[in-house]
């Protein structure tokens, strides 16, 4: 053993020896750390713990202050606020009585859940903590509840579960309020089953709640579970259901009569002046009774003819009686002593010999029998009134050339024709609209189709402005096309002529050229012929060489000059 201990001595020394003066002061920078860790975590470790006195911390600096000022009086200097405004005391118990003492003195924030007090965790539990704690689990889970519900934003529920007490009549019955915040496009505060639906939700989840102590109210705080109350909304909804039942059967009426008048006169000829329809809204039922026959034999299917055999009626039970009787009748008489109460005319029937024979029978019978029960439907047609007007067609008059003609006072009105609708038409219509809505005369239907003559002077006046502007602007595109190919043949003359005009001028310029040459050259040859001295100036010089050159290049090659002159003639 002592040899490992001076071979592990001489591995740590030769370890040592090996490391560097910056890893020995990380080596013991990193002990000291620890050391003064738990140091800390000893010191700290024996402080007395706090607990919060709220579970959540108070925003509300006015809040805060309040409960400060609390705190400084009943127990001074033994309370602490951290930073996040969170307020802490030395231990459970002064907690508990804290807390009741700001529930007393009404100084919880607003904004603090009055159930977080509840929160904390603790060891144990008193009944009143239990009680608050059940009520808060059923409030949460109906809210739970409601939320799950399709169209709510929003809910909150209160209920009020008082303590029992020891006599019947002296308990208060328990209450609930609940306020709905319905989503945009939500119908929970129009629909009445789903409003229903909620109350007994909120009744079968607190079982002393009854109807009448349960409050669903929307964000506006208007009662929704007032169904008493509602019974007049309710014959408003059904009048306008009605009426909206009513203006849909009539929409639909007019557009079949106006499918089948469209394919006889075009749609602006035909108007329906009016088209009601008298419904009855009210539910029907009827009870139908067969008597039917009792089949005593059913058909045999192997049988090519019927030999099922019926009757009226088969016997269920009969009973015969008979009754004979032979001997004096029994007349009464009073007391001892005592005339009998017998009247005088039976007096003399007495002790006489009498005979009585009756005979009854009783059959009971069974027939067959079915009840047919049938509702109506929710609303039957009383009446149809239908009235139609048909205008004529017009037609605009036109002359021998196909033109349209004008009416002759000047107004530049187009000349038009009326066309009456025959009688003929209007019966076929009349028939057409019969036919399109069921007619029934003995249901007391009535429909009208007269031929009225529309006032279509505004459509005429906006055709007859349309048909004079359409003229007057082809008018105005045929004078300026005229006036274009004027101005255009005028450029084209001028062009022309200025063309000539050049023409001429350069003509001539070259003809006083060639007769100035042709003057120079005759003096040139009469001086070079009286042996005379002639000096050219240097213009007429290099011109005489030009021409030689010209006259030179002409002969050697012809096609080069005679495309040159082509060229300047294009240009010219």
């Amino acid at each position: 053993m002592n040899e490992w201990l001076k071979k592990l001595l001489e591995q740590i020394k030769t370890i040592w020896g090996k490391t560097t003066a910056l890893q020995k002061g990380i080596l013991f920078g990193t002990i000291g750390v620890v050391i003064l860790g738990v140091v800390l975590l000893v010191v700290f470790s024996a402080q007395p713990s706090f607990v919060p006195l709220i579970g959540t911390p108070i925003q509300d600096d006015e809040s805060l202050n309040r409960i400060v000022t609390k705190l400084d009086t009943e127990i001074p200097g033994k309370y602490k606020v951290t930073a996040d405004n969170m307020i802490l005391v030395p231990d459970e118990k002064t907690a508990k009585r804290m807390r009741t003492v700001l529930i007393r003195e009404d100084l919880i924030p607003k904004d603090v859940d009055p159930w977080a007090l509840f929160d904390i965790e603790r060891w144990t539990l008193t009944d009143y903590e239990r009680d608050v704690n059940k009520r808060r689990a059923i409030t949460q889970t109906v809210e739970q509840h409601i939320l799950s519900i399709e169209g709510i934003d929003a809910v909150s529920v209160v209920v009020d579960m008082p303590d029992d007490t020891l006599f019947v009549e002296d308990e208060k019955p328990y209450t609930a309020s609940v306020k709905i915040t319905p989503s945009p496009g939500s119908d929970i505060t129009t629909n009445m089953k789903k409003i229903e639906g909620i109350e007994k939700l909120i009744m079968f989840a607190v079982s002393g709640l009854k109807h009448e102590t349960i409050v669903i109210t929307d964000q506006n705080g208007i009662v929704l579970n007032d169904f008493e109350g509602r019974d007049y909304y309710n014959r408003l909804t059904q009048a306008k259901r009605e009426i909206e039942e009513k203006r849909k059967m009539e929409r639909e009426y007019e557009s079949r009569i106006l499918k089948s008048l469209s394919k006889i006169f075009t749609p602006d000829r035909v108007e329906i002046l009016k088209l009601d329809i008298d419904l009855d809204m009210s539910k029907e039922e009827s009870t139908t009774k067969e008597v039917l026959p009792v089949v005593y034999k059913p058909d045999n299917p192997k049988t090519p003819y019927d030999d099922s055999v019926l009757k009226d009626s088969i016997v269920v039970s009969e009973q015969t009686s008979e009754e004979n009787f032979e001997g004096t009748g029994y007349n009464p008489e009073g007391p001892p002593g005592q005339e009998g109460q017998t009247p005088p005319q039976y007096k003399d029937l007495s002790n006489l010999v009498g005979k009585y024979n009756q005979k009854a029978k009783t059959t009971n019978y069974n027939v067959g029998e079915k009840n047919t029960t049938r509702e109506e439907r929710p609303w039957n047609i009383k009446r149809i009134t239908v009235g139609i007007a048909i205008d004529g067609a017009w037609e605009k008059e036109y002359d021998s050339m196909g033109r349209i003609k004008f009416e002759e006072d000047g107004s530049g009105k187009i000349k038009r024709k009326y066309i009456p609708v025959a009688d003929e038409e209007l019966n076929t219509v009349e028939a057409t609209v019969r036919d399109a809505i069921g007619f029934k005369r003995e249901r007391g239907d009535s429909v009208t189709v007269s031929h009225i003559q529309f006032d279509r002077r505004a459509q005429f006046l906006s055709e007859d402005n349309k048909y004079r502007g359409e003229r007057q602007l082809a008018e105005t595109i045929f004078w300026v096309l005229i006036g274009l190919g004027i101005i255009v043949f005028a450029v084209i003359i001028f062009r022309l002529l200025s063309k000539y005009w050049e023409k001429r001028r350069r003509e001539k310029e070259e003809e006083l050229a060639r007769q100035h040459q042709a003057m120079r050259e005759a003096a040139l040859k009469s001086a070079e012929e009286q042996g005379m001295d002639v000096e050219l100036s240097v213009e007429e010089r290099a011109r005489v060489e030009m021409q030689e050159n010209a006259i030179n290049m002409a002969r050697e090659h012809p096609e080069d000059v005679a495309q040159l002159i082509r060229t300047w003639l294009m240009e010219e």
